[in-house]
């Protein structure tokens, strides 16, 4: 994906409005993916947006405005947790909860405190590959990281998954 320095208009029938009508809902979803918080989601999303809006006249492809769109957002994830990140302090889970197996939403929300517990980075890595279906080579380029980093850091999280939810089921 491609930004230049002199002015392209993009066409017509791709305005900035539809863009954000057509892609709000599934950005917005990768926003949550990531911070684990809709507020934060939120926050997320909107600088996003207004990022991709200020580049909107340089970008040259069109078909690459959802892509610049996600790399937007995960460097912007990323620059916010450095900013704010260090201070967060974990706490531990609340001892009452339903036993998992036993409801899909419990099920799913065993997973989704799975996530929590990993790594930023590992995060938006199964994030991108499982939610978002994309292929390593478009999760690298996204994240700014080699092909074979994405690999690693995908292959750390699931360990991390699976360490965490045998340890939880038992």
């Amino acid at each position: 994906m491609t930004v230049s320095s002199t002015p392209v208009q993009l066409d017509a029938e791709l305005s900035f409005e539809s863009f954000v009508a057509d892609h709000q809902v599934r950005l917005r979803r990768y926003a949550l993916a990531l911070t684990r918080n809709p507020t934060d989601a939120d926050d997320l999303l909107q600088t996003t947006l207004v990022k991709v809006y200020l580049a909107w006249h340089r970008i040259e492809d069109p078909a690459q405005v959802v892509a610049f769109a996600r790399t937007t957002m995960s460097r912007s994830y990323v620059s916010a947790w450095r900013r704010w990140g260090r201070h967060e302090a974990p706490i531990a889970d609340l001892p009452d909860r339903p036993s998992p197996g036993t409801d899909p939403l419990a099920d799913r929300d065993l997973i989704w405190r799975g996530l929590d517990r990993l790594g930023r980075r590992q995060r938006a890595v199964v994030v991108l590959r499982y939610l978002e279906d994309l292929e390593l080579s478009a999760i690298a380029e996204i994240l700014g990281i080699s092909t074979g980093t994405v690999k690693s850091q995908l292959s750390r999280a699931l360990d991390n998954l699976r360490d965490y939810l045998g340890s939880d089921q038992s």
